[in-house]
């Protein structure tokens, strides 16, 4: 079985991809993930993802490398990772009420040969006074989070109903295609010791 990477410094993802029980390596891909113009969440998030997983890929010839990103989009806007207490809370102002798209992209890279996709999850979120925003950032410091909601702590408290085909998609990474794509490439999670 060839060596398998992560390349992500999430420890959201490094824990849902040891959920498959596959032995893995994690190495960060530093790259500048800033938006190019005129894009939007899903292209952003696809971009990224194989831009991660390609820079990790170039040091480790012959390995299966992952890369995911996950960016949220509300009408029309991109929500990056908030940083700070305030941005959270204006970004949970921004989405009060309204449905949010989060793209969760992931590629597999090994060689020449290199697979995308992105999982869509809609979310409809719950209207919320401010107060109740500044609680729950101030509870859940999701400052590390797209769109500033962790989904799986108190987050989903901000929901009032989510549409996805893979529920681990909003974590950051969709595991069910993860599967699919780790068999592609020679790496069955049923039949790995």
């Amino acid at each position: 079985m060839p060596n398998l990477i992560l390349a992500s410094g999430s420890i959201y993802r490094r824990q849902m991809l040891a959920r498959l029980g596959l032995d893995f390596d994690v190495m960060a891909a530093d790259i500048d993930e800033s938006a190019q113009a005129g894009e939007d969440g899903e292209s952003l998030a696809r971009r990224l993802s194989l831009e991660k997983a390609l820079a990790v890929a170039a040091r480790q010839p012959g390995a299966v490398v992952i890369g995911a990103d996950q960016v949220a989009e509300c009408q029309g806007r991109l929500l990056g990772k908030p940083g700070t207490v305030e941005t959270a809370c204006t970004q949970l102002a921004f989405v009060s009420g309204q449905t949010v798209v989060f793209h969760s992209a992931m590629a597999m890279v090994q060689g020449d040969r290199h697979l995308v996709t992105v999982v869509p999850t809609t979310l409809r979120m719950r209207q919320l006074s401010a107060q109740r925003i500044r609680a729950y950032v101030e509870r859940d410091r999701p400052l590390d989070c797209a769109g500033a909601m962790r989904s799986e702590s108190l987050g989903v408290a901000l929901v009032n109903a989510m549409e996805s085909e893979d529920a681990t998609a909003l974590i950051g990474l969709p595991l069910i295609r993860c599967v699919q794509m780790l068999e592609s490439f020679g790496i069955d999670c049923l039949e790995a010791r």
